[in-house]
């Protein structure tokens, strides 16, 4: 098993609120002293926080199901049930949050930043707290909510003011081991880095990190080699280093062509994922000139390069020949580029609150005199109704009347016995519809009873 995972599929659960209490007060010759019954509690959050001790997603690849704790149903004597513990579930900084088509969550960034991913669901109220003129003593409580379900994907891209760009073998590695206090797996094989490395790197006043990650290849862009498992790092990168290799056995490589192959690769990644790499400041290091051949070889594709407007240096990470001057020429690309991201002013975003909706319901004409109901609070009253109590379906029964579903159905041309289809899309309860039974009438009787169900 690797021990570097930087993109899973993470299945998380919120807690169950739980249930409220039917209760009545009972003591010596009070046989009825009122409802007393709590409500339950509410279902713990799972929430992701960034932990800069997180360097890896490898948590979440052996154990991808996480779920929250359920609130505890409420008790007599008015003793509400316990809250559900949330679940908190650290995450390395610059995590990527996706609903699995794609759309952005969240973009997770600082060390301690959270979110809510998934919400506890709502603990039901007890007979106490449901108690009224009509109903002095409910004989019913409502049921707790079901915590919410989601399927998330989590990617990780490394947070680094400088990205190493370069072939397998290239010395990127080797460079960022004898730049930083980094200590990279470094071989003598022409395959590639198979995780990312960060190291701080100083120069003088200045500090910055710098990313050494998987080797590119011609057709990443693509997925071939690594391909986007490398390409993903580099788009936090306010700089990019190339690190070509003046030593190659190839024949047919040298730095310019090497050059021209990784910007196309930039370039195509850059438009594959909507992202624009061609504003980076870009430096050429030619690495390996402790080799005689290679220096001869930096030393003629220099002019090359330059009249491309590439700052270029000559570097060995073997003998760090020219390893101080690289770093103060990345730590002045650095600095420039905090100092204008510190001037740009902040966006300022204009919050407008939603329009509240009078009749926050939509019911849907099926055919055949069949009807069916959308909407949050309709779904959510039936799942907090226990339908073995006559008594709490009386009271779902009067809630949909206040909120007006009796009158569009009049609207709509329903008939007596329409068949009425409510709640959650793939479990909703199918009423059958009485306009003759008046939802205002007294429903008093023994509790968990209502007359108007006779």
């Amino acid at each position: 098993m690797p021990d570097f995972v930087d993109e899973v599929t993470l299945h998380v659960r919120a807690g169950n609120g739980g249930h409220g209490c039917v209760s009545v007060h009972r003591e010596k010759f009070k046989p009825l002293g009122g409802p007393d019954g709590a409500n339950g509690g509410r279902g713990g959050d799972v929430i992701l926080e960034v932990d800069a001790q997180r360097a890896t997603l490898l948590d979440y690849r052996r154990r991808p199901h996480r779920t929250a704790r359920n609130g505890t149903p409420g008790q007599g004597g008015n003793r509400s049930g316990a809250n559900g513990e949330d679940l908190v579930l650290h995450v390395p900084d610059g995590t990527v949050v996706t609903h699995m088509d794609g759309e952005v969550i969240a973009d997770l960034v600082g060390h301690g930043t959270r979110m809510v991913l998934a919400r506890g669901g709502n603990g039901g109220l007890g007979n106490a707290a449901l108690a009224s003129k009509k109903r002095k003593a409910p004989g019913f409580a409502l049921k707790g909510e079901e915590g919410q379900v989601l399927d998330v994907r989590l990617e990780m891209k490394a947070i680094a003011d400088v990205g190493l760009v370069g072939f397998p073998s290239a010395g990127k590695s080797s460079l960022i081991a004898a730049m930083s206090a980094a200590r990279p797996k470094i071989a003598d094989y022409p395959f590639t880095t198979l995780v990312p490395n960060l190291g701080v790197v100083e120069a003088g006043s200045v500090q910055y990190v710098v990313a050494d990650v998987p080797g590119l290849i011609p057709g990443a862009s693509e997925g071939k080699g690594l391909g986007l498992e490398f390409l993903r790092h580099i788009e936090r990168c306010s700089t990019l280093l190339h690190v070509l290799d003046c030593a190659t056995y190839e024949t047919d490589r040298d730095p310019v062509s090497d050059l021209e192959a990784l910007e196309n690769e930039l370039a195509a990644y850059g438009e594959l994922a909507g992202v624009d790499l061609s504003d980076r400041p870009r430096i050429v290091a030619l690495n390996k000139i402790d080799v005689l051949d290679a220096r001869e070889l930096a030393e003629m594709v220099t002019p090359m390069l330059l009249e491309r407007n590439y700052q270029v240096l000559e570097v060995s990470a073997a003998s760090r020949e020219g390893l101080r001057e690289l770093s103060y020429a990345l730590a002045e690309q650095v600095v420039a580029d905090r100092k204008s991201a510190a001037e740009v002013e902040p966006t300022r975003v204009v919050l407008r609150p939603k329009v509240i909706d009078d009749t926050p319901f939509e019911v849907v004409p099926l055919g055949n005199n069949t009807f069916r109901v959308r909407g949050d609070k309709p779904t959510r009253w039936v799942v907090q109704t226990d339908f073995s109590n006559d008594e709490a379906v009386g009271y779902l029964a009067e809630r949909l009347h206040r909120l007006g579903i009796e009158e569009r159905l009049a609207k709509l041309g329903a008939s007596d016995g329409a068949e009425v289809h409510i709640g959650p899309e793939e479990d909703y309860v199918v009423f059958d519809w009485d306009p003759s039974l008046d939802a205002e009438a007294d429903p008093t009787g023994p509790r968990g009873t209502d007359t108007r169900l006779d």
